[in-house]
């Protein structure tokens, strides 16, 4: 992991100066984020558990009013990009650059009136290891320009404009869970959000008081959302509602689950999708209720009830992730699963505090007995969403 949880925004816009020869008009932080439970239901309307990292993207953002948007950012070494509002289109770009001018391409379809910016961007978000650092860059470009702009745009409708920008600009099928969290944490708490109205609580964790510890393991193995196989499931998600004639798979209750996959018939691959989605929303009430009944310790068996659903049923784990879970699992943990977006990327580990340090080297020592790559390990406290710094 980087040294620090979050760039110096002193830095990003000493660096700013350098790049662009002005001071920037403030400099502004967004995280990533966890996901603790409901994987692959926010885009079927579903429940997700996710809580803000102290690792950010941070923006130093100048506004301009010629229509000319210059990116820059400190972990890329492709210098200045220099855009055309009036050329952005989707599908024009397939480098980083997408995510941020995606975000300018929405607000300005939507009718906000972004006038052009100069941006340099630093990050701490690893990338790759599914932690959102897409959104964290798409949220804080979209909050810097918002301010900037005087749109007082309202967080939910931040995240949905980033959504889009992924979605349509970019080319990746990711639902809402990712922005919504970039945008929308607090410090201290899980977000319990529910997908289909973006309604929210705020549910308090806090993992140290109660002598446990959330571990991040990143694999190191690189995923991609705009791959075709995270499009696939979302595909089969939207085939299983047409069949079951619902409008999103949220719609089929826990209690009428084998009802609906009886009635999916020979679809095989469509019964495993739903069930898990079904089975994931459920999971994710079940862990707001033991967290609200000062129950943490249970959680721990439904995060691996849900790993084991999303590597059977949906299939997006990996032999690492499933290597971190057994590992984790067989050496004390409470609890374990992959996060994220699937296909590599990272997995959590619930765990004591005084087992922390016995479980972390036996996943290493795992890795290097299969001749992987050492995880990065770190642990997840939950952080503030984004905000201006500077």
């Amino acid at each position: 992991m980087p040294s620090s949880s979050s760039p110096s925004a002193d830095q990003v816009a000493q660096d700013f100066r350098a790049l662009y020869g002005t001071d920037p008009d403030g400099v502004w932080a967004a995280p990533g984020r966890v996901n603790l439970i409901g994987e692959h239901t926010d885009y079927n309307d579903g429940f997700v558990m996710p809580f803000a990292l102290p690792h950010t993207t941070v923006a130093a953002v100048a506004r301009r009013t010629d229509g000319r948007l210059r990116l820059h950012s400190a972990d890329m070494d492709t210098g200045v990009a220099d855009l055309d509002l009036d050329a952005l289109a989707p599908g024009t770009d397939r480098g980083w650059t997408a995510y941020p001018a995606g975000v300018v391409w929405a607000l300005r379809e939507a009718g906000h009136p972004v006038t052009g910016a100069d941006i340099h961007l630093a990050s701490t978000v690893p990338t790759g290891a599914g932690l959102s650092s897409s959104a964290a860059l798409e949220v804080v470009v979209a909050l810097a320009l918002s301010d900037l702009h005087g749109l007082d745009l309202p967080r939910w409708k931040l995240a949905r404009l980033c959504q889009r920008a992924e979605n349509v600009y970019v080319g990746a099928p990711t639902g809402i869970m990712d922005q919504t969290a970039s945008a929308c944490c607090e410090a201290g708490h899980a977000l319990f959000l529910d997908t289909r109205d973006l309604s929210t609580r705020q549910i308090p964790l806090d993992l140290a008081a109660e002598g446990m510890r959330l571990l991040v393991v990143d694999t190191r193995v690189q995923h991609a959302h705009s791959d075709g196989e995270y499009g696939r499931r979302r595909a089969g998600c939207e085939k299983g509602a047409a069949l079951l004639g619902v409008d999103a798979l949220r719609d089929i209750p826990y209690d009428g689950l084998d009802e609906a996959l009886a009635q999916l018939g020979d679809e095989e691959e469509v019964r495993r999708l739903v069930r898990h989605v079904v089975t994931e929303n459920q999971r994710v009430e079940r862990v707001v209720t033991l967290l609200e009944a000062g129950r943490t310790r249970e959680i721990g068996p439904v995060l691996t009830e849900g790993h084991a659903s999303l590597r059977d049923d949906f299939r997006v784990s990996s032999p690492e992730l499933d290597l971190v879970v057994d590992t984790a699992l067989t050496s004390g943990a409470l609890g374990a699963r992959m996060t994220g977006g699937g296909f590599g990327g990272s997995a959590i580990v619930l765990t004591e505090t005084t087992d922390t340090d016995t479980i972390k080297k036996a996943v290493e020592t795992a890795f290097a007995n299969a001749g992987l790559a050492t995880p990065r390990t770190f642990e997840a406290v939950p952080a503030q969403g984004a905000r201006k710094v500077a």
